[in-house]
């Protein structure tokens, strides 16, 4: 199975799914982002201190995911999409994608209300079906994660209609992503490490 490719502790501690034989293009097509994801998903560790704080604009969890890629060269990056029908120009709008490069889109979706997900596999199978992007990936979180934050008393800032595994799984099987090749990655309990 392709999953393997990944080092034990990625498959240890994270929730691997993948649509259309994602990994094998992600590893075999696109080397170096395939190394550059496998570096920030090895180094990546669920804090305390992360999910204590109100997340504001950007979570904690997002903004060091985000910054990571970033240091590799990953981008936030928004299309200029049109499409041409009997020479008049009709706007195709994308919604930024929060981390870019060479055909590899990645969004962070830790804590934002379910919806999210179908704009993000929207912006997957259009920029795909424009040969913009190659492989489309999503970082989330468990289901399990539910008692970590119930634990820490924080259980209703992170409610059932929130961004999470059993919520973005099912879009995907049901073909909300049309053609481009998925892969998903879920934070497990396992990361988590009290840092207080």
């Amino acid at each position: 199975m392709p999953i393997s490719s990944f080092t034990r502790h990625i498959r240890d501690h994270f929730e691997i799914h993948e649509w259309r034989h994602a990994t094998a293009i992600l590893e075999r097509d696109f080397p170096n982002e395939f190394d550059e994801v496998c570096s920030v998903l090895t180094r990546f560790r669920l804090l305390k201190s992360f999910i204590d704080s109100g997340g504001g604009r950007k979570s904690k969890v997002s903004g060091w995911i985000d910054s990571e890629f970033y240091k590799f060269g990953w981008v936030e990056k928004k299309f200029d999409t049109k499409i041409t029908i009997d020479e008049q120009k009709l706007e195709s709008p994308t919604h930024s994608v929060d981390c870019f490069k060479n055909q590899i889109a990645l969004e962070i979706e830790w804590n934002n209300k379910d919806p999210f997900f179908d704009r993000d596999l929207n912006n997957f199978r259009l920029l795909f079906d424009l040969r913009a992007v190659s492989v489309g990936i999503i970082i989330t979180r468990c289901d399990e994660l539910q008692d970590v934050f119930n634990a820490l008393g924080r259980g209703t800032s992170y409610g059932a209609s929130t961004t999470h595994m059993s919520k973005l799984l099912p879009r995907i099987q049901g073909g909300g992503g049309g053609g481009c090749p998925i892969l998903v990655f879920g934070i497990k309990k396992e990361l988590y490490v009290d840092n207080e």
